[in-house]
């Protein structure tokens, strides 16, 4: 892959009709990571995937994927991905070991070769047991495991995860987040997109926004918290002449007499912490508690979309 790079992306443009969905987006993402794409209801996510994974033509823009141009080379990049969508492609008529053969066919594994991959993701997704059953039977977390688990026969090294634990109880989600953490331990890359703020903090090397058809941040959970005002400070102390000093000395903060403590303003940076405490240190003050207070995904994801609560709806196909 060019650069390290499992996909790279410069100025993806699609229109529905009169409606520019992706207005230029830019996409650089490392390989063995996770990138989650965030963004509104509607705010072209799965286009995004699904242009990335050759299931759509884009408008304009180039894009590159495991090394192959998606517009010359559409085959190569369908054979380096995998893709699991917000519905599951789970045939529920049949059993969980069939779905696999099924897809070990597909993949055109010789038959040997297709059982014995059938046999160890069966294993490592925990289905052993339920192998024989039809998936109709099957939990929502275990057609999801299985879902991945037939993503997985053709052994891809990137692959593309659009809602993937929609629906799923709490168990189940903490469950996919292992396996996803997994995958990207064996080298896999994974584009992640989600309606969980939580999902994306906990998974995601990075994140980009989408909004208005454009990426409008993109960073590390941390780095995207310290740009949306709110961040603070909070110092507390057990002696009030102590209390009184470190009011004098930090100048503008917020006072709370009867705790004993101050607030400031800080964006929970290093520098901005090592630069408080030196302060401190120069007034020969010393804080019993100090606790850092940084703006979460949610306060990130309101500030910069414009939506008065997170999505909480799987995003349509309308786009």
């Amino acid at each position: 892959m060019t650069g390290n790079l499992a996909i790279s992306a410069d100025g993806l443009r699609k229109s529905y009709g009169d409606k520019l969905v992706l207005d230029g987006i830019d996409l650089s993402i490392p390989a063995g990571s996770v990138f989650a794409l965030l963004g509104p209801n509607g705010a072209g996510k799965t286009t995004t995937v699904q242009i990335l994974s050759t299931l759509i033509p884009a408008d304009g823009g180039q894009a590159r994927v495991a090394g192959h141009d998606l517009a010359t080379a559409p085959g190569e990049v369908r054979a380096s991905i995998g893709v699991t969508g917000q519905f599951s492609a789970v045939d529920a008529l049949i059993t969980g070991e069939e779905n696999m053969r099924l897809m070990a066919d597909l993949h055109h594994l010789p038959k040997a070769e297709g059982r014995r991959v059938t046999a160890e993701l069966l294993e490592r997704f925990d289905l052993v047991e339920a192998a024989k059953k039809p998936a109709s039977t099957y939990s929502g977390g275990m057609k999801r495991r299985l879902d991945i688990a037939m993503t997985l026969v053709g052994a891809p090294r990137i692959i593309f995860l659009d809602e993937p634990t929609t629906g799923l109880d709490p168990r189940s989600r903490h469950t996919m987040w292992g396996i996803v953490r997994e995958l990207v331990c064996d080298g896999v890359t994974v584009f992640l997109t989600t309606q969980y703020l939580e999902e994306a903090d906990e998974l995601a090397d990075r994140i980009a926004v989408l909004n208005g058809g454009r990426i409008v941040a993109e960073g590390s959970a941390d780095e995207l918290k310290r740009i949306v005002p709110g961040g603070h400070v909070r110092l507390r102390f057990t002696d009030p002449a102590v209390y009184a000093s470190a009011a004098t000395a930090l100048g503008e903060v917020t006072r709370d007499d009867e705790s004993l403590a101050l607030q400031i303003l800080s964006d929970g940076s290093q520098r901005e912490l090592r630069s408080l405490l030196d302060r401190l240190d120069a007034a020969g003050v010393e804080a019993d508690e100090l606790t850092v207070h940084t703006p979460d995904l949610d306060d990130v994801f309101f500030a910069l979309t414009g939506d008065t609560e997170v999505p909480d709806q799987p995003e349509e196909n309308v786009r």
